[in-house]
């Protein structure tokens, strides 16, 4: 791609979707070239002006479609960035690939087998794609900080905490945290028992992972995405842990995931794999 990156932003309306709407409106190297959301919902047809009042001017006149085939033919754009669910977030990736579209997805919960079809897919058309998991640069240092303490530590836990309207449990940030860590242990399994647990109330002890991994996840009001992850040992706890307060965290990464993904010829997950 050269010149300014061309981008179409999908499920537009939602708290992630205004973020990288702001984020984007403010990039010089950067022209939103339209946007769609959900059929029937009350911001179709408005115009993104209205949604991003601070860059009100380079928005003016591009109304949200409802849907990808929705918008206006003239809309061409070099990257759709997605944070939509994840059932549809897939159906849309096979969409923007056959189109020549390169996705940036922000949901989460995409089913394994998904993620291996869409990757054969960017193959095949020489095409980058880029799953992001967070997008904010320090909880990918968080990830970062677990794949290295799972090497020396055979004990660990996982506490994600997130919004009310989060849909999917575990998040997509604790699960690609579980798999790092699970490729990175030397011995391959986590939390060896001496005793037969007895759950109470079934789920007590969270969520088991393929490694042994165990992972608990929290829905509270008045959060945005918090996880911490413990490793414990002999006479010692380590914590590693991130917190986002608002959605200005994720900018940077937002932006950064938009321009990098034309480098990209096949795909990619996680924001570390473009940093």
């Amino acid at each position: 791609m050269t010149g300014k990156v061309k981008v179409a932003i999908a499920g537009v309306n939602g708290r992630m979707g205004r973020a990288a709407l702001a984020a984007l409106a403010n990039d010089e190297d950067i022209s939103i070239v339209g946007a769609f959301g959900r059929s029937g919902a009350a911001y179709v047809g408005r115009s993104l002006s209205e949604m991003c009042s601070q860059s009100a001017a380079r928005l003016e006149g591009i109304k949200v479609a409802d849907s990808f085939e929705a918008m206006p033919a003239s809309v061409k754009p070099d990257v759709v960035l997605d944070f939509m669910v994840a059932e549809a977030s897939v159906a849309l990736a096979g969409k923007c690939i056959a189109a020549g579209i390169r996705p940036v997805i922000g949901s989460s919960g995409i089913a394994a087998e998904d993620v291996e079809a869409l990757r054969q897919s960017a193959a095949k058309a020489g095409l980058g794609v880029l799953i992001v998991p967070n997008f904010s640069l320090g909880a990918v240092l968080m990830m970062e900080f677990a794949r290295q303490a799972a090497r020396y530590f055979a004990n660990s836990e996982v506490v994600e905490i997130h919004h009310t309207k989060k849909l999917d449990a575990p998040s997509g940030t604790a699960m690609h945290t579980l798999d790092k860590m699970a490729q990175a242990s030397e011995a391959g399994k986590f939390n060896e028992r001496d005793v037969v647990e007895r759950e109470l109330l079934t789920g007590a002890r969270g969520a088991l992972h393929q490694s042994g991994l165990r992972v608990h996840s929290l829905r509270l009001p008045g959060l945005i995405s918090h996880q911490e992850v413990f490793f414990g040992a002999e006479g010692e706890l380590l914590t590693i842990k991130h917190d986002s307060f608002n959605t200005a965290c994720f900018n940077k990464g937002i932006v950064m995931a938009v321009k990098a993904v034309g480098k990209l010829k096949e795909l990619q997950i996680g924001l570390e794999t473009i940093l």
